[in-house]
């Protein structure tokens, strides 16, 4: 195949260098269009538009693989803790047994947020949602650590920085849900491993022991492993365009909570449960919500089914199916909801209309399923995900700094008015 794509405007043609990435992805190298050309492209969305190269992740929508540093998603989750996997995306191969004990202990080392974070705590109205709480504590650790904003900070300055982001996110997430009970604050405790710490931090108690569930353990890893990266989808681009005007890496990260937020992002999980309480309290009759879902002329859409990206399957949605099915029989839940969800799921995997149009469960749809088995209210949900994005935003971030990538600008097609006369304000009707 010719390593050249050619292109004819205005009667001139012009010489374009394809691109090809490890995996056969092609891509026409369009950098220098404006200067040849005089023109620029249009692609609203950005759905045909590479913004950068990148090495972190790769995923086929088409044949459902996602990989990982070219680890398949299956063996990752099968095999790896999410400590594990926070390496492999930032530092790019999976750590030795030293080097995993090694960031454990740096990780544990600052674990403890500023004591006066707490006032913020104090500050919010209690019924808040937890994503802005999120943004905004994020946010701070700037204000509070001012080192991040040095330019051009050492290797090892940055790796600090990382570091303290890593080990005082899981703190401030369950800070966040504890402000939404009302309970007490808990302290971290640097025996536990990640996410061990993030769970005593988050359902533990000051008035009685707690034991962390070991196959809560399993599935939290799992939960955090499958979200961990998913290549330039909306907040891992825009904490890269923001992150390319050298802005310090905690706002970075915050713009790309502010992202998430938004309920065509990170939002999908919560609206699964939002949409099952809606069928609850609706008599749940399974069947006519269904039979509206089919309708075309009825405006309501099943959540949790189908993907954007993925046109066969979502590989990520067979993983945590399995461990859907090990939560909800090791805690014996009994839910009404979460049995809709299950009436749900199979008339998606068996019903003609929806295998036709490839809406299978996706991972937002299982994920939504077990935080809520695991007693997490749904506006926490977008929370968690953020807690297992993190390592991709931050692996983001540190790719763009290393590519010397330059600052973002998106070009645009002005369509609004020409030339117009000033009206004196008097003059105005």
């Amino acid at each position: 195949m010719s390593d050249i794509a050619e292109i004819k405007v205005d009667g001139k043609t012009v010489e374009l260098p394809v691109i090809t990435g490890t995996e056969d992805e092609k891509a026409i190298d369009i950098s220098k269009l404006r200067d040849l050309t005089g023109f620029v492209t249009l692609d609203t969305g950005f759905k045909n538009t590479g913004s950068t190269k990148s090495k972190i992740t790769f995923l086929d929508g088409e044949k459902g693989i996602l990989k990982y540093r070219g680890y398949s998603i299956e063996e990752l989750a099968a095999k790896s803790s999410f400590l594990e996997v926070i390496y492999l995306i930032i530092y790019g191969d999976l750590p030795t047994q030293k080097q995993l004990e090694d960031l454990q202990a740096d990780i544990s080392k600052h674990t403890l947020i500023h004591e006066d974070m707490k006032k913020f705590f104090d500050g919010y109205p209690s019924r808040s949602h937890p994503m802005g709480q999120l943004g905004s504590l994020i946010f701070s650790l700037s204000t509070f650590y001012p080192e991040c904003l040095k330019p051009n900070q050492t290797a090892e300055e940055q790796d600090l920085t990382i570091i303290k982001l890593l080990a005082k996110f899981p703190t401030i997430v369950s800070f966040v849900y504890k402000k939404s009970l009302g309970h007490p604050l808990i302290y971290p405790k640097n025996k536990y491993d990640y996410v061990t710490n993030f769970l005593w931090m988050t359902f533990g108690q000051r008035t009685e022991d707690y034991d962390v569930n070991p196959i809560v353990v399993n599935a939290m890893n799992k939960l955090l492993i499958l979200h961990a990266d998913h290549e330039q989808n909306c907040s891992a681009s825009t904490v890269r365009i923001v992150g390319s005007s050298d802005c310090n890496l905690y706002a970075s990260i915050a713009a790309g909570i502010a992202a998430l937020w938004g309920p065509l992002h990170g939002g999908a999980n919560q609206a699964v449960i939002d949409m099952l309480e809606l069928i609850k309290a609706d008599g749940g009759d399974t069947e006519k919500w269904i039979a509206k879902a089919k309708d075309k002329n009825d405006p309501f859409r099943m959540m949790g089914f189908g993907h954007r990206v993925y046109k066969n399957f979502d590989p990520r949605a067979k993983i945590i199916k399995k461990a859907c099915d090990d939560i909800l029989e090791n805690l014996g839940i009994d839910d009404p909801i979460l049995e809709i969800a299950k009436k749900l799921e199979e008339a998606a995997l068996t019903d003609q209309y929806f295998i036709d149009r490839k809406l299978y469960p996706n991972v937002d749809f299982y994920s939504g399923i077990i935080y809520r088995a695991l007693g997490f209210p749904s506006e926490m949900f977008t929370v968690l995900f953020a807690l297992g994005r993190l390592p991709g935003w931050i692996a983001q971030w540190k790719e763009m700094h290393e590519n010397k990538e330059p600052i973002g600008r998106p070009r645009q097609i002005y369509v609004g008015e020409t030339d117009r006369e000033f009206v004196e304000l008097k003059d105005r009707k």
